[in-house]
């Protein structure tokens, strides 16, 4: 397979992120090259939660049956404590499940248990039926030399050692804490290390029947020094999370299977337990944010711009966020319907989202026996930047990036649109979010001709903007009354426009002729 000499996108590191970032940017039309060094997917479960938020964009992207399937089911994202898995007085917290029809529910796509090495064979998959021999595993990159016109790449095929050159119009580096992107652009990371080392231990055990009562996503060990599993099956794949003392190496009996094995069984509680080791790995927690998210034509997405400590599952799923945020700018840019300074509001919404995630993860990690998983948390995003028009008169007004004290829907510019249940129509459309994308959507209550008209001038043009009715005649709300508590446009010419992303850019009431070209001119940065 040849490597292209240009692209208008590189994308460097092919993980849960990198391979997002492709699928989507395929999904926009975008010509570009991922490449990965590893030769194959993980084969060690890292990250195992998917938050609702990245449920809904897999949702969008048309991955969420078989992401779910995949998963453990959500009724399994709880927290355990107890001084074993056998404690007859452990404890057990976590989220409230809602349910289909529960009028009040915030998500059509919950969370769930999805470990890593399950969910980037899917995401491969899915990105090479997208963009094929364009994403390239066994592939490293050595350098860039951007010129602010573009940027030039040399790149390594790892099994033959041959190199290429490659000019990219913009890279975007998805490539982990180690950031080689990161480092050539010369992006500083601020904030601490060390917060703690760990050995993380993939076995085997059946362990299935021991927690059969009491199944969880993360089993927090209340005696100190024992760490905590975490379930890939809640059956017989498990991992066993050893925190290590400052100094600790692995020749300090950490890579003798037999007493792995024994710590094992003294942390489970079960002396007699059956176990394999499968695979080992050190990490540390670390929690570092990067200086800025772009310079120049190199933006960095995920681990490489953000290190937030796993206490609370939240760093797959902000680097998701983050690929779902830059994907459709990136496309509107390459597209030429945007200007350049629209790349600008990537850092500036994604930023203070990873900033609050640091903050939250930290202090869960401080307080590890009061903390539970918060599956919203991401729901909550709000952004503010030129990418989004503000109602008239109001401002910032305490919002922040993140609200801990949970989502509160809500239609206001800058916020994920909210998802009201819709019943009748298309078997494919059950919620609010499913008419949303590919391009911007210009959302009313019922039909306005003079907002398909507009938007349909628009597209015309080169826009990506449709027109779509919630209500549309045989498709209304499965709760009535739901919609207009959010905020959203009822009156016969009010109207949302909603970017790719999903979160609500402008709110319009009435209709006024050239408004929305207008809106959508500073929305694009187009000068």
């Amino acid at each position: 397979m040849s490597v292209p000499s240009n692209v208008s996108v590189l994308v460097v590191g092919g993980g849960p992120v990198g391979l997002t970032v492709s699928a989507l940017l395929s999904g926009h039309g975008v010509d570009h090259l991922l490449v990965e060094a590893r030769a194959g997917t993980s084969t060690h479960p890292k990250a195992r939660g998917l938050a609702a938020r990245s449920m809904e964009i897999f949702r969008r992207m048309g991955l969420e049956p078989a992401v779910r399937e995949a998963g453990l089911p959500p009724s399994q994202v709880f927290f355990y404590r107890g001084r074993d898995l056998v404690d007859p007085d452990f404890v057990r917290t976590g989220p409230a499940h809602r349910t289909a029809e529960d009028e009040h529910e915030h998500t059509p796509s919950p969370g769930l248990i999805c470990s890593q090495d399950v969910l980037e064979p899917l995401l491969l998959r899915h990105a090479r039926d997208l963009a094929g021999s364009r994403v390239r595993f066994a592939t490293r990159l050595l350098s860039l030399a951007d010129d602010g016109r573009g940027v030039d790449a040399v790149v390594e095929d790892t099994t033959t050692g041959a190199r290429h050159s490659v000019r990219a119009g913009w890279v975007v580096g998805c490539d982990g804490a180690a950031s080689t992107v990161r480092r050539e652009a010369g992006i500083a990371m601020e904030g601490p290390t060390g917060l703690g080392r760990y050995l993380s231990v993939r076995f085997e055990a059946p362990l299935g029947e021991v927690v059969a009562d009491r199944a969880s996503a993360s089993y927090f060990l209340t005696v100190p020094g024992r760490g905590g599993f975490m379930a890939v099956d809640n059956d017989r794949e498990w991992i066993y999370q050893y925190p290590l003392e400052p100094g600790a190496e692995r020749s300090d009996g950490l890579s003798d299977p037999g007493h792995l094995a024994g710590l094992v069984r003294t942390a489970a509680g079960v002396p007699d337990l059956d176990v394999t080791v499968r695979d080992t790995m050190t990490w540390r927690m670390d929690a570092r944010l990067a200086a800025a998210y772009r310079v120049s034509r190199v933006l960095l997405v995920g681990d490489a711009a953000h290190a937030i400590p796993p206490t609370g599952g939240h760093g797959m799923n902000t680097g998701i966020g983050d690929a779902d945020n830059l994907a459709w700018k990136l496309a509107a840019v390459v597209a030429g319907h945007a200007g350049d300074a629209l790349l600008d509001t990537y850092g500036a919404e994604r930023r203070p989202v990873a900033r609050r995630v640091i903050d939250i993860s930290t202090a869960n990690a401080r307080d590890r026996a009061g903390y539970r998983i918060d599956d919203e948390l991401l729901l909550t995003a709000d952004y503010r930047s030129t990418a989004v028009v503000p109602d008239p008169g109001t401002g910032a007004g305490g919002r922040t990036a993140l609200d801990a004290t949970g989502l509160h829907p809500d239609c206001a510019p800058g916020k994920r649109l909210p998802h009201v249940r819709l019943v009748g129509g298309s078997p494919d459309t059950t919620s609010t979010l499913d008419l949303v994308g590919p391009g911007f959507t210009l959302l009313t209550g019922t039909d306005s001709p003079d907002r398909r008209r507009e938007a349909d001038t628009l597209r015309g043009a080169g826009i990506p903007v449709e027109a779509r009715a919630l209500c549309d005649g045989a498709r209304r709300e499965a709760v009535p009354g739901g919609w207009a508590r959010t905020g959203g446009a009822t009156g016969p010419d009010d109207a949302l426009l909603v970017r790719p992303d999903g979160h609500v850019a402008w709110r319009a009431s009435g209709f006024s002729r050239g408004a929305l070209a207008e809106v959508l001119r500073r929305v694009l940065s187009v000068t």
